[in-house]
């Protein structure tokens, strides 16, 4: 017997599903905005999409299209009467400069995690996982555009702060790690901030550390080093004053190894820095939170399958800080205290082992 259909919740479903749709579409605009330039040209006044085009040096059929989907979209505003668009300062700040709050590099991810779309449906139908190298080299292009600006404007200030007296000891000389540094981006922003201290990143990608050497060359870092290293054999000697995680262990094919090598790795006054999504373990309590189906779109089309792919773990993007407290303290940490990162989608995790609570 076919059921009663409640028609207005059948309309609402349906527009909010269209809903959907067109914020996919809105977001490859934003990404046609941030790869053209489009918005930095904006930002600088209102104009037609003529004088748009001429400012950004491109075709003006093409921008006039796109202007009516950003307007339509709630981007930029439209006046009538002169025919110009106006993208705010509000919006200017988050699609436009080199601030932690530009997200418009974000925009980037879904066409990357598009591509490889047909390959995750057929995981459904066969199970196993799509590789990380799958997903090179643009992964690592768009992960390092949208991370590279808050490690600009918020590791140091940030991130680094929330464990009490870490800048000092930072200041006066610790020797840290980074593990799954990818392209190195953080340990050369600590590096430069923190000359006394010595800085080395551990990613398993040769590309990925050889960009980090790169980068610490052109800054003249002499304290900063990389080396392409599977992380669950991470060298417990000599010993680490501060080991950093950024976004990496939920991904990784063990996370419990390698939890378990940072912890063997710290000296015993040590710190362990993990940020992670912030989320439950429980499914229930992340419903209704305007985050977590973002984590969960991720989890599927990347973090939960390059893990499964090797046979791993497959944690998934929001594992949540009940998964995060176990494992830690199954690795050997004795206090693990949460904090809120600037920004409200990342957990800052300060862990201390059992040794340096004694």
């Amino acid at each position: 017997m076919e059921p009663t259909l409640d028609r207005q919740r059948v309309q609402e479903f349906a527009r909010k599903l269209f809903g959907f749709y067109t914020s996919g579409l809105l977001t490859l605009m934003v990404q046609i905005g941030f790869k053209t330039g489009l918005f930095e040209a904006a930002a600088k006044g209102p104009a037609t999409s003529a004088e748009l085009a001429a400012r950004a040096g491109l075709d003006e059929r093409y921008v006039r299209e796109w202007l009516a989907a950003m307007a339509t979209g709630g981007v930029v505003e439209y006046d009538r009467t002169s025919r110009r668009f106006t993208l705010p300062p509000e919006h200017a700040t988050c699609l436009t400069g080199t601030s932690s709050r530009n997200l418009a590099p974000a925009s980037q991810t879904l066409t990357m995690l598009a591509k490889r779309l047909p390959q995750v449906i057929d995981c459904f139908r066969a199970g196993g996982g799509v590789p990380y190298a799958a997903y090179r080299p643009d992964f690592t292009e768009a992960q390092d555009a949208s991370w590279r600006l808050l490690y600009d404007g918020l590791l140091v200030k940030g991130f680094l702060p929330v464990a009490q007296g870490l800048p000092e000891r930072l200041a006066a000389g610790l020797r840290v790690a980074d593990v799954g540094c990818g392209t190195g981006h953080a340990v050369n922003v600590m590096a430069r901030a923190y000359p006394r201290s010595t800085f080395v990143g551990y990613d398993w990608s040769e590309e990925a550390v050889a960009r980090g050497r790169e980068e610490a060359r052109g800054l003249g870092l002499a304290n900063a080093r990389f080396e392409a290293l599977d992380v669950t054999r991470l060298p417990a000697e000599p010993a680490f004053d501060l080991v950093t995680t950024f976004d990496a262990i939920h991904d990784q094919r063990d996370p419990a190894a390698v939890l378990r090598r940072i912890a063997a790795a710290l000296a015993p006054d040590g710190i362990y820095l993990m940020v992670e999504p912030k989320a439950s373990s429980r499914l229930e309590d992340n419903i209704g939170s305007p985050f977590t189906p973002y984590m969960y779109g991720m989890s599927v089309l990347h973090c939960m399958t390059v893990s499964l792919a090797e046979g791993g773990a497959g944690l998934g993007t929001a594992w949540g800080e009940q998964a995060a407290r176990r494992l830690l303290a199954e690795a050997g940490f004795g206090t693990v205290e949460v904090f809120d990162a600037p920004g409200p989608q990342n957990s800052i995790y300060v862990c201390r082992t059992a040794a340096a609570v004694r």
